[in-house]
């Protein structure tokens, strides 16, 4: 960087002269301040609304998974992400269930917590009974901030009031406990604790700090489960083979994280497509995966009496179609419109079979060839693009860099050379 980074009045600027200050600090190309100013369908302005210093945009791949059967109904879903093998395999995946009828999935609703944090009380469980006995006063406030949301059959429906220990000594935690309806709910929920704290204060004699929505979700769960075939997924040998590849993701954290990790690669990719927000999924569901005490799969499988593979998931899935990126940014809102769902329910139940496809996928492929073989088919692909091949030479680069083994940066561009000049020469 050729100056300093303390750039007073950056965020006055319009985009694109942010973007030209930017390349002349930063040495950026003429072409690379063209690939960052597209925005990805977004306007200029809309991308300038959304965040903060904008200068562009970077997008991602959309595909589309096929054959999911979810609750009797067939769905079309888009994915985005970087990652070869991914849409792939979760499309593969669902065909397989479809012979035992697809995927079945229940809810819990959209409940998410609201905390409160309160300090220096005197007597904190006395406290605790005093907030507990002016609960509907506390909801008739919190409720207050969201008439609409309340007239829709949401809003704060229960109070939660527990002490916990802390190393600043003992804390009174409120927690509102709030239908956000087809939200994901942090503005909402944040703008009930926030409104409800003077009310807590003044109960509890003590100070509130902290009042701000938890991402671990854990009343808002979905609950999905898929039968396989065992004929349609290469028989008895594969059945066991991903029962105890699970078998050892429930045993050993470290297999357990990337266990995990296959599961949401299916979840996420379809929450970047509609405009989630990925944080806070990814945080509610490793810390669900924790709350034992000990890190656990978010999935379970088994053999049934008849020999086929049942793999279940439950795991928290806050989504929204209210508010946030999928009402403004386009992209997201013709995913929603692919996908077809008409509450954020439907669609937490539709990544919630996702999750369970993809990992069923990982499993499969782990325990009956290595991840590797179809994964490193794709990549193989990926990487003679980045070494320059294109149109027909991009497959016989992959072809040659699998049939050596040999799938690297480096070979490519080798390959993409030889096969240059040739046809320069001929």
């Amino acid at each position: 960087m050729q100056d300093s980074s303390e750039q007073p009045g950056f965020y006055k600027l319009s985009m694109a002269d942010r973007l030209k200050l930017v390349q002349r600090l930063t040495g950026l190309t003429d072409e690379e301040v063209k690939t960052l100013s597209n925005t990805g369908g977004l306007s200029p302005e809309t991308a300038d609304r959304m965040i903060e210093n904008v200068v562009g945009g970077i997008t991602l791949p959309l595909g589309i998974a096929t054959n999911f059967l979810i609750n009797g109904k067939d769905y079309l879903v888009p994915m985005a992400l970087e990652e070869p093998s991914v849409v792939a395999a979760a499309s593969n995946a669902a065909k397989m269930a479809r012979v035992k009828g697809g995927f079945r999935v229940t809810n819990t609703g959209p409940v998410m917590i609201g905390q409160i944090q309160i300090v220096d009380v005197k007597d904190p469980y006395g406290g605790r009974l005093e907030l507990l006995l002016h609960k509907e006063q506390i909801l008739t406030k919190a409720n207050e901030q969201d008439p609409m949301l309340v007239s829709l059959g949401g809003g704060a429906k229960d109070l939660n009031v527990k002490v916990i220990d802390s190393v600043k000594g003992p804390m009174v935690i409120a927690e509102l406990i709030v239908n956000t309806g087809d939200a994901m709910g942090a503005n909402a929920v944040n703008t009930m604790a926030e409104a409800v704290a003077p009310i807590l204060e003044k109960v509890t004699g003590g100070k509130v700090y902290l009042r701000i929505i938890s991402n671990l979700a854990d009343r808002r769960l979905i609950r999905v489960k898929a039968v396989f075939d065992k004929e349609a997924i290469g028989g008895e040998a594969a059945v066991d083979g991903i029962v105890y590849a699970y078998a050892f993701a429930d045993g050993d954290k470290y297999r357990c994280s990337t266990h995990n990790k296959g599961i949401m690669n299916g979840v996420i990719a379809v929450a970047i497509a509609c405009g989630q927000d990925i944080r806070a999924l990814e945080a509610g569901a490793h810390t669900y995966a924790a709350r034992t005490g000990e890190y656990k799969p978010l999935t379970m499988w088994e053999k049934d009496g008849n020999g086929d593979l049942v793999g279940t998931l439950e795991m928290p899935m806050a989504v929204g179609l209210v508010g946030g990126a999928a009402r403004t940014h386009p992209g997201a809102k013709a995913s929603i419109k692919i996908i077809g769902v008409k509450t954020a329910i439907e669609l937490a139940e539709v990544m919630g079979a996702v999750g369970l496809a993809q990992n069923f996928a990982a499993l499969r492929a782990l325990a009956a060839e290595g991840i590797q073989k179809g994964h490193m088919k794709l990549h193989a692909r990926n990487v003679a693009a980045n070494a320059g091949a294109t149109g027909d030479m991009v497959d016989v680069v992959a072809a040659k860099m699998i049939s050596e083994k040999k799938i690297r940066f480096d070979r490519a561009k080798e390959l993409v050379a030889e096969l240059s000049t040739n046809s320069a020469s001929n």
